[in-house]
């Protein structure tokens, strides 16, 4: 199989830039535990300003230079797999926020080498998504 598509779940993890595990980044702890069970894929965003629950604003200075700013890890897999990886990060992280929600994939392939071709473009509409129509 080259990957999945119907309906998954979109996890994503809010913590600080500057949150560690172990003396290392908290995100990189993170991302390396969803890469050894296997997960489909994980990605980090920095953002440049936000605030949580102490209100406290952290925003990105000048030269790269940060006061904690927001981190963000995105990864999409089925609700059984990031139901069963959410006690496992709630050992890792103090203080952040995990949000779920669905999310409906139409495709994801890992690599492949060039003489594979995709073997099925067509989507696949699971669960109650409705198919907008334009109307005049």
């Amino acid at each position: 199989m080259h990957g999945f598509k119907g309906e998954r779940v979109l996890m994503r993890i809010h913590i600080g830039e500057r949150d560690k595990h172990n003396g290392k980044p908290l995100y990189e702890e993170i991302v390396e535990l969803l890469r050894t069970r296997k997960y489909a894929g994980a990605t980090v965003f920095r953002g440049v300003m936000g605030f949580g629950a102490s209100s406290r604003v952290h925003r990105e200075h000048f030269f790269g230079l940060s006061l904690d700013v927001p981190v963000i890890i995105e990864c999409v897999e089925t609700e059984e797999r990031i139901e069963a990886i959410l006690p496992e990060l709630d050992r890792l992280i103090s203080g952040g926020m995990i949000t779920l929600e669905r999310a409906r994939v139409i495709m994801y392939r890992p690599h492949q080498p060039e003489e594979e071709g995709p073997d099925d473009w067509s989507t696949d509409i699971t669960g109650s998504w409705k198919v907008f129509e334009n109307k005049p």
